[in-house]
């Protein structure tokens, strides 16, 4: 959707997309106010055994809207970002990053692998990119 919301999150796949039925109804349980948590989104994907992405797809096609990313990059209020520079980022954590990144990015999955490797929460990990400079891109879900 952009800013002024005139457009649909559904707008995104071509209007011959169909939602998975089975996800649609995973999702429309857990929506409050029309909005799903990416943990949500990334608890249903691992429930029904389907692909991140298409959980995203899915909350696309409803035009559902997914919010509190677990790198804190979108879906907060007031803010819409939460990710913050880590004021020093740990060397270990430095050196792993730099050895993933190509061209200034990570993905969100080399992300979260990072920080797994590493030991320390996702957001650590995103706002160790953000002192950095790192992009993070593609969404595991599909959001950016």
């Amino acid at each position: 959707m952009d800013d002024n919301g005139s457009k649909s999150y559904r707008d995104k796949h071509g209007s011959e997309a169909k939602p998975d039925e089975e996800i649609a109804a995973a999702i429309r349980q857990r929506l409050k106010d029309g909005e799903l948590p990416c943990a949500l989104a990334f608890e249903i994907a691992g429930s029904l055994q389907v692909p991140p992405h298409e959980v995203g797809i899915t909350l696309d096609l409803l035009n559902a809207r997914l919010v509190k990313c677990q790198l804190g990059l979108f879906g907060y209020k007031p803010k819409k970002k939460i990710a913050s520079p880590l004021p020093d980022v740990p060397a270990d954590l430095k050196s792993r990053i730099a050895e993933a990144e190509s061209g200034q990015r990570l993905s969100c999955r080399q992300v979260w692998e990072i920080a797994k490797r590493s030991g320390v929460r996702k957001m650590t990990a995103s706002n160790a990119c953000e002192a950095l400079g790192i992009k993070i891109k593609p969404c595991q879900l599909g959001a950016f």
